[in-house]
C-alpha cells in the first residue's frame, strides 16, 4: 500500500439490511478512523421499496448499484456486492474494506478478506450475529453511533439501552491477565488493544462512555494515573 496519512476504505453498503436513515451516522462514523473512498450502496432500485436510501445516495455522493432480484424472497444484492467486493480486492487499491450489514451472510466474504492480509471493519445493527462480528478485525454496532437527541446531565448514569459500566470488568481483567508484566500498572492503550482483538464488537459507547478512560475511571475496580500522555490502570482489589 502507498503511504498515506489516513487508511483507504472501499464501503460496500448492503441497502436491503440496513435502514436509509442511518447513512450520514454511518459515513459520518467512517471518516473517523478512514478515508470511504469507494461508497456502493446495493439493492433492488427498482422496486420502490429503497426510496429513502435513493435519497440518501444523492445527498452522500454514494453509487447505487442495481441488483435485480430473479426470485420473490431472495437478496439478489448479497451476490451483486460479493462480487464486486472480490473483484475490488484483487485491485489491491485498498488498506481495508467496510461491510456494512447485519447479514450473517457476509461473514465468509469477511473472512476471505483479511486472508488477504486487509482489514475489515463491520457496521450493523443488534441484530448481527456474533459471527459477523467476530470475523471483522472490528465490529460497530450502528445504536452506538447514532446522535443522541440531548446530552445527559449525569455522566454516571447509564442511558437507556446501554449496559452498565460493571459489565465490562471481566473484559478488562482478562485483557491484564494476558499482558505479560510484572509491573501492577498496565498501560490503557494495551488494555484497549487486548480488549478488542478479542471482542471486535467491544464499544465504550456500548456502555454509555464515549472513551475508554471515561469508563476505567468510573470503576471501583480500577484506580488510574497519568505517567507522561498515557493512562494507567491498576486493580485495587
Amino acid at each position: 500500500m502507498a503511504d498515506r496519512d489516513r487508511p483507504l476504505y472501499a464501503v460496500l453498503i448492503d441497502a436491503d439490511n440496513i435502514p436509509a436513515k442511518y447513512a450520514g451516522a454511518i459515513l459520518k462514523e467512517i471518516t473517523s478512523f478512514g478515508e470511504p473512498a469507494l461508497r456502493r450502496v446495493y439493492g433492488d432500485w427498482s422496486s420502490g421499496r429503497l426510496s429513502a436510501w435513493a435519497k440518501e445516495v444523492r445527498n452522500l455522493g454514494m453509487v447505487a448499484h442495481q441488483e435485480s432480484a430473479n426470485t420473490i424472497g431472495k437478496n439478489a444484492s448479497d451476490i451483486g456486492l460479493v462480487i464486486d467486493a472480490m473483484d475490488i480486492l484483487h485491485t489491491s487499491r485498498f488498506d481495508g474494506f467496510v461491510l456494512v450489514s447485519s447479514d450473517s451472510d457476509f461473514t465468509a466474504l469477511a473472512n476471505r478478506i483479511r486472508e488477504q492480509g486487509l482489514d475489515v471493519i463491520g457496521i450493523g445493527e443488534g441484530k448481527a450475529p456474533e459471527s459477523l462480528r467476530n470475523v471483522c478485525n472490528r465490529f460497530i454496532l450502528i445504536e452506538n453511533i447514532v446522535e443522541e437527541p440531548e446530552p445527559r446531565r449525569d455522566s454516571t448514569a447509564t442511558p437507556p439501552g446501554k449496559r452498565p459500566p460493571a459489565d465490562a470488568v471481566p473484559l478488562i481483567l482478562k485483557a491484564m491477565e494476558k499482558i505479560e508484566q510484572d509491573d501492577e500498572w498496565y498501560a490503557l492503550g494495551q488494555i484497549g488493544q487486548y480488549i478488542t482483538a478479542d471482542n471486535p464488537d467491544f464499544d465504550t459507547r456500548t456502555y454509555g462512555r464515549r472513551k475508554l478512560s471515561d469508563l476505567v475511571q468510573g470503576l471501583k475496580r480500577f484506580e488510574t494515573r497519568k505517567l507522561g500522555n498515557q493512562m494507567q490502570l491498576r486493580r485495587i482489589d
